[in-house]
């Protein structure tokens, strides 16, 4: 399993700067190869070049970077020189993932300048930097994952860089959790969860559907690591999510003989997540838990801030608590076997997510379906980086984390209307343009914010109205149950400007109104 995650480029691109953002980020340790070999030499860089040349450095350099940690993840900034050599860039490549960092002429000169810091093979006037770009670029453009430092600071050009690795912290929440997107990692399971300690017996949680496609894999990827496993399957869908199957649970655990020591494995979508995290946070008064996020929707929204529960019947998630776990682990490949409704479903949220905090990402959804399968890794990985950025600024959802509500308060009632016929996200499709509406109504949405995003919906294949058949005054009264209302007031996050969400909005008449936008 690839443990290590090592940024590369030119001098002056900012490898140690960014890695020192980013390991403080993802909580883990960072190692500057550069100062490693100096310690171990107990000489300067620079001092090495002059007494024994650069032979001697290279293989120095060669041995520090054998000698990194084999234990856990470890960010690298790597010299600007260090991957010329083929074994040690074979040796990155089996041990990590390489970000190479990249930056303009004059950026990298302005830096250099600014740093103390002597660079020998940048001794000989400002032509040297000049000559050893051209010499290397062919070199540093051979990697295929970089990112741009120029005119970002290293707090911005980290986050980047997390995107690109598809490697998270949520750090807000209790102890924080790990986020880990990594194409193959259901089989690498078990090492993931040996990797943080996980290792007691394991309950696994899945749908029908999710078992026959990929439970083999699951159980193998444990017991590989040497992990008992009791496997629990339920029914598919929305109604899966209430009180009876909450008590299935508890009752096989305590069957299978589960403890205090044991982890939980919830293995689907955000139904068996919201179910099983639940069910984690009550057993035994809570046991560790992790979330294996199995469709779209779940791996860029439901999987992530540890919000957990059930469904009552007057509405959705009012039976709950904040309950994180200790890992989300999303596999992106196990979204090539993902039926194409679920597909739109899943992007519901991701443009909702776009509204939210990525105006980026909401310009990707224009390109229909079809692109966002084809880019699925980088759709999930911008997605879920939203919804980390929210939870770390409210992690117990009382502020600014409301935003991720757009198009919910809607959404929920249209769901239990209609008596979950539709798909989450489809039902939040609705509710987004509903809310979109009516913030362009009472003058708070730029006109044409919602066209536009009519225009992306239906673009993606999603329903943007519903079935004139079904009540409005019904969809208004359900709406009213709300479990984020405050003071009996139904409160709403609804859209400034795309990238903007406004949160806890009054608006009086929102029925009538409601009723209007809805036809």
């Amino acid at each position: 399993m690839r443990r290590h995650f090592y940024l590369y480029g030119p001098p002056g691109a900012g490898k140690t700067a960014v890695g020192r953002a980013l390991a403080s980020d993802l909580g883990l340790p960072f190692v500057d190869l550069d100062a490693a070999i100096e310690t171990a030499a107990g000489s300067s860089v620079e001092t090495i070049f002059a007494e024994q040349g650069e032979a001697a450095f290279r293989r120095m350099e060669a041995c520090a970077l054998s000698d990194l940690p084999h234990g856990g993840e470890v960010v690298v900034a790597l010299g600007g020189g260090t991957l010329l050599d083929e074994a040690n860039r074979a040796h990155a490549l089996g041990s990590g993932s390489i970000i190479c960092l990249q930056a303009t002429h004059d950026s990298l000169e302005q830096r250099l300048e600014a740093d103390d810091r002597r660079r020998p093979l940048l001794v000989g006037g400002n032509g040297r930097l000049r000559a050893l770009l051209a010499e290397r670029s062919t070199h540093y453009a051979s990697f295929p994952s970089s990112v741009q430092t120029s005119g970002q600071t290293p707090g911005e050009v980290a986050r980047e860089v997390a995107i690109h690795l598809g490697a998270f912290h949520v750090k807000e929440m209790g102890p924080g959790y790990d986020v880990r997107l990594v194409s193959g990692g259901l089989d690498a399971l078990g090492e993931h969860l040996s990797e943080r300690r996980l290792t007691g017996s394991v309950g696994s949680v899945s749908d029908r559907n999710v078992s026959r496609r990929h439970g083999s894999r699951l159980a193998d990827s444990l017991a590989g690591a040497g992990l008992s496993v009791h496997s629990t399957v339920l029914p598919p869908g929305e109604s899966t999510k209430r009180l009876s199957q909450l008590n299935r649970l508890w009752e096989g655990w305590l069957e299978a003989g589960l403890d205090r020591g044991s982890t939980i494995a919830a293995f689907g979508g955000g139904v068996i997540g919201d179910l099983t995290g639940f069910a984690a946070s009550t057993f035994l008064r809570g046991v560790a838990w992790v979330n294996l996020p199995t469709t779209l929707l779940a791996m860029v929204d439901a999987s992530l801030g540890g919000k957990t529960g059930i469904n009552l019947p007057q509405g959705k998630n009012l039976a709950g608590a904040f309950y994180p776990p200790r890992l989300v682990l999303a596999d992106p490949e196990l979204l090539q076997t993902l039926p194409i409704r679920e597909w739109r479903s899943g992007m519901a949220e991701v443009v909702k997510h776009g509204i939210v905090g990525d105006p980026e990402l909401f310009a990707r959804c224009r390109d229909g379906l079809g692109a966002a399968r084809a880019a699925s890794r980088e759709i999930v990985s911008r997605g879920l980086t939203v919804k980390i950025q929210m939870i770390q600024a409210d992690p117990w959802e009382a502020g600014v984390r409301a935003a991720l509500n757009f198009g919910h308060t809607i959404g929920h009632a249209v769901e239990l209307v209609l008596g979950y016929r539709l798909r989450h996200g489809e039902a939040i499709s609705i509710g987004m343009l509903a809310q979109a509406r009516l913030a362009e109504r009472i003058g708070l949405a730029h006109p044409g914010l919602a066209e536009d995003l009519q225009t992306i919906l239906a673009g993606l294949g999603l329903p943007t109205v519903i079935p004139a058949s079904v009540s409005r005054e019904a969809l208004a009264a359900a709406a009213g149950f709300d479990k984020k209302r405050t003071a009996n007031e139904v409160r709403f996050s609804l859209p400034r400007r795309v990238g903007e969400v406004v949160v806890g909005v009054k608006v009086d008449g929102w029925q009538r109104l409601l009723t209007e936008e809805l036809g």
